[in-house]
């Protein structure tokens, strides 16, 4: 009889450390994403930096610091107004790395739900979100944001 014996990767003690961890970013971005969905420009652009940059293969360029991004925000409720859909973004698959710099790098999937007035919910938009996110006055704030979708072909790559 053979007896197999496990050692964890990590200590205990380091294990429940990213443990909470994972569960203060996860809450980040439920509190992020709702912010985003109920239209709150300004408190939504408060959890990135004052120098946030933020990619998504919708827009012409990148949208750079708060001002940008709130203007981004109160521009989408305005869309959503005349076309009659509520969107609610669900983040999930979130995958968490610490960087020796103390920043994390994230990778989530993110799933768009369209919803017409008087109509059923349908899923928009299927998306791959990767952030940077550090410490800012005391609180995790987005430094950058690449979003990908999956019902888009990728940017060519310059092979110069």
């Amino acid at each position: 009889m053979a007896i197999e014996v496990l050692i964890p990767a990590e200590p205990a003690s380091s294990q429940e450390g990213f443990g909470a961890l994972y569960a203060t970013i996860q809450q980040f971005y439920a509190h992020q994403m709702q912010l985003f969905d109920d239209h709150d420009a300004e408190r939504w652009a408060g959890t990135f930096t004052e120098d946030a940059v933020f990619v998504v293969p919708t827009l012409d360029a990148p949208v750079r610091g708060r001002a940008s991004l709130a203007a981004n925000v109160r521009r989408n409720k305005e869309q959503q107004e005349r076309n009659g859909d509520q969107l609610r973004h669900w983040i999930g698959m979130l995958d968490v790395q610490p960087q020796a710099d103390g920043a994390l790098r994230t990778r989530a999937y993110a799933l768009v739900y369209a919803t017409p007035r008087g109509g059923e919910s349908k899923v928009s938009r299927v998306c791959v979100m990767e952030d940077v996110l550090v410490r800012s006055r005391g609180k995790w704030r987005t430094r950058s944001r690449l979003v990908t979708r999956d019902d888009l072909a990728p940017a060519p790559v310059n092979a110069a």
